[in-house]
């Protein structure tokens, strides 16, 4: 298989640095290193080996950009520009795809996720990975409901035969737009998650979308995905249901690198240009 890698990034050229530094590590080198950024101080230095494309900005424009050009590849591995992948990440996804014909998403095994906390930094994401001692099947899998969008990778056939792409209605860092995009594609073949396929992602919070426009997307995203078919409304609900609740409970004492308040304001919005009937996940570039 011939197999690319693609970085969507804006706005954190030092840690898309060190995930370039990494991929070096990988044991089955990747066909073809396709960073896209929006401006040129979005890279910092140009790494030999990777090529640069620009578009406009917002995550699913970008990534939509990237397989445009790969079209000379089997397979994309999209990772985010704050994932530290494994030395065997791309061998065991390369072996998937090749092991399961009706596989058309894969997504790895993160050992840990900043994206969930403060955030992790590159020393710790990398001491992590040190840690691993990963010692199951080469080629253990299990169902999985979606990519995860931070490493997860895509079988090229068949987004080109059913015209898939990333849903650029979903702008900035697109909350969900993984979901919806292997989801698409799910109906046409397995999704899986690879014990073998392992890294860190790191979370890192410079460049996130601010609060209020956060917690708007929480809510006009889910319930966008669920008309439009891609997101099960019982998920729908119970992802708006639950991301309310939590920011309203933590507003008062929101953690250090969290705009609780910010984002349950943004909730409230959504609600209301709900009942107003004008709630769109583009609503957050007027914010």
């Amino acid at each position: 298989m011939r197999v690319a890698i693609g970085i969507a990034t804006r706005g954190r050229p030092a840690i898309l640095a060190e995930v370039l530094r990494e991929l070096r590590q990988q044991t089955r080198q990747p066909d073809r290193i396709i960073v896209c950024h929006v401006a040129p101080e979005d890279i910092g230095e140009r790494q030999p080996g990777v090529e640069y494309l620009t578009a406009p900005a917002g995550l699913p424009r970008q990534r939509n950009a990237i397989m445009a050009e790969c079209g000379d590849c089997d397979a994309v591995l999209f990772l985010d520009d704050d994932f530290l992948a494994a030395p065997a990440y791309l061998a065991a996804t390369e072996a998937g795809f090749e092991a399961w014909p009706d596989v058309v998403v894969t997504t790895g095994t993160v050992l840990a996720d900043g994206a969930r906390g403060p955030g992790l930094s590159v020393a710790e994401g990398r001491a992590v990975l040190a840690r691993d001692a990963y010692a199951g099947a080469w080629l253990e899998a299990q169902p999985h409901f979606n990519g995860y969008g931070c490493n997860m990778a895509v079988r090229l056939s068949v987004v080109r035969e059913h015209g898939i792409r990333v849903d650029e209605a979903l702008p900035a860092y697109a909350w969900y737009e993984d979901i919806d995009f292997t989801r698409a594609l799910g109906r046409h073949g397995r999704i899986i998650r690879l014990a073998a396929a392992r890294g860190v992602h790191l979370g890192v919070k410079v460049g996130r979308t601010p609060g209020l426009r956060l917690g708007y997307s929480q809510v006009a995203n889910s319930i966008y995905l669920a008309r439009k078919g891609t997101y099960p409304w019982d998920h729908a609900l119970r992802s708006v249901a639950r991301h309310c609740a939590l920011n309203l409970a933590r507003s008062p004492w929101p953690e250090p690198w969290a705009d609780r308040w910010g984002r349950f304001k943004g909730n409230m919005l959504a609600f209301l240009d709900l009942a107003r009937g004008r709630m769109s996940p583009g609503r957050i570039n007027e914010l």
